[in-house]
């Protein structure tokens, strides 16, 4: 949905705290909760003692490089064809390879991640993000983006140039090694199953970024697993110690102090795509993932309800052109899906776990608009949502009305199918008609009614029903 997510594959230092003595499949380690249960793991449990490289298995790239010793570009080497073996994935060539220091990566998240997001698309999505009731009015969404990656970023690597960058701290140490295994994976993916093909584009993205949601948690997902294999068949004691020495002394005041719902997606494609992936593990092997990259998940329904994949795909709904309806000055900002983690996110601001992640299940497909005005500053939004069935579009429209009840001022009308808000300087409806539903946010009541009208309710399905 709208929003900057970076398509490069990167590690956070969030993840690397998988290398605690916490349990095997919580992702995040001591720095935060789990948004997820953890799952048994596939991941062998050998001892932490390294394991000496296989003198037949395959040279996975080049032992040197520019501003790499001869010694790192060693234990690289050792990485790569260790990754090779657990992960079942031949190279089909070397992998160029980068040591990055913090302001280097400061500079290169200024030159690549955010080269083509302007300052403007960031305030057309802080207002998106705004209208769902997760950002405040005005919030600096650039500044935040820049200074997240810049904190958080352990590694990264960019299928346009075949690259992989690992950021480095006092040395080569565990964090770096771990990093390294994890990226070394996504250039195997990129090599074996091509990562543009799969829909995993700048492109592809911003026309569905549902799906590529999807397709980005199968990826992160499966290098996340390969990551802790890694650490426990060949991590060394000094690699685990130097893993946890780091998060002794670690801090990440920008994700602490980030909005709460940016936190758990930023986290989305590594945990839930963890559990995803290590459930494809756990009944197939690398197999059964690989097999994924020919069908790769569609939604984050599949991710979030791992048994929902192949067979659950999401519903596309005809989206009409309603700036017309709307009048002279508006224009459409945003345009997309929003998908069954996001409206999980939107009613987590206003309830508890237990009833929001009812009143989002189920979801089946959906489309969103946004509209503004300028220079008056009013913006609109339609969310219209499939549901799997009547039950759950009225499990949804229960979920709301309480959602809505603690967001705006106070409730206008109510009936079974239909309720009204009006907030300080808002009006907001909802209603169910069969197994859809439709939420309008407007400046005002007329407005409102307005688009309203010329909104095709219950919308058609143009494809894509499970």
């Amino acid at each position: 949905m709208g929003g900057h997510n970076s398509r490069r594959l990167i590690t956070l230092f969030a993840l690397v705290g998988l290398a605690c003595t916490c349990p095997v499949g919580t992702l995040v380690g001591q720095l935060l909760q789990p948004t997820a249960e953890p799952t048994q793991t596939a991941a062998p449990t050998a001892s932490r003692t390294p394991t000496q490289g296989d003198p037949s298995s395959p040279g996975p790239g080049p032992t040197a490089a520019a501003g790499i010793s001869a010694e790192i570009a060693s234990q690289m080497d050792e990485i790569e064809s260790q990754v090779v073996r657990l992960r079942g994935l031949q190279p089909t060539g070397p992998v160029e390879r980068s040591l990055l220091t913090p302001e280097q990566l400061h500079q290169h998240v200024l030159d690549d991640f955010l080269a083509d997001y302007t300052a403007e698309e960031a305030q057309d999505d802080a207002r998106t993000l705004n209208l769902l009731g997760l950002l405040e009015p005005g919030f600096d969404l650039y500044t935040l983006y820049l200074d997240l990656y810049s904190e958080q970023i352990a590694g990264f690597y960019d299928d346009e140039v075949q690259q992989l960058f690992v950021v480095q701290g006092s040395g080569f140490g565990g964090t770096e090694r771990i990093t390294h295994a994890h990226e070394y994976a996504h250039a195997l993916q990129d090599q074996r199953f091509g990562l543009s093909e799969l829909g995993y584009s700048d492109e592809a993205c911003e026309a569905d970024s549902e799906r590529c949601a999807g397709v980005q948690a199968l990826i992160e997902g499966d290098a996340t697993l390969l990551e802790q294999q890694w650490l426990f068949t060949y991590g060394t004691d000094q690699d685990w110690d130097d893993i946890n020495r780091f998060y002794d002394n670690y801090q990440s005041p920008v994700f602490d102090s980030a909005p709460a719902f940016l936190q758990k997606d930023f986290l989305f494609a590594y945990d839930f795509g963890y559990t995803f992936v290590n459930t494809l593990f756990l009944e197939g092997g690398w197999a059964a993932v690989d097999a994924a990259y020919a069908d790769p998940p569609g939604s984050t329904e599949q991710i979030l309800h791992p048994d929902r994949y192949p067979r659950d795909r999401p519903v596309r709904l005809q989206v009409p052109d309603l700036a017309p309806a709307l009048g002279e000055g508006w224009r459409e900002t945003d345009r997309n899906v929003l998908g069954e983690w996001y409206t999980r996110l939107v009613l987590l601001e206003r309830l508890t776990e237990d009833r929001a992640d009812p009143g989002a299940e189920g979801w089946g497909g959906d489309y969103y608009l946004v509209f503004n005005q300028q220079p008056q500053g009013r913006s609109a939004l339609i969310v219209l949502t499939q549901w799997d069935s009547l039950r759950e579009a009225y499990e949804f429209l229960s979920a709301f009305r309480q959602y809505a009840d603690a967001r705006f001022d106070r409730r206008v009308d109510s009936e079974t199918t239909r309720s009204s808000w009006q907030g300080r300087q808002d009006y907001s409806t909802v209603e169910v008609q069969g197994d859809q539903t439709l939420w309008v946010l407007a400046p005002d009541a007329d407005t409102a009614a307005r688009l309203r009208k010329a909104i095709q309710f219950p919308a058609f399905r143009l494809s894509g029903e499970g």
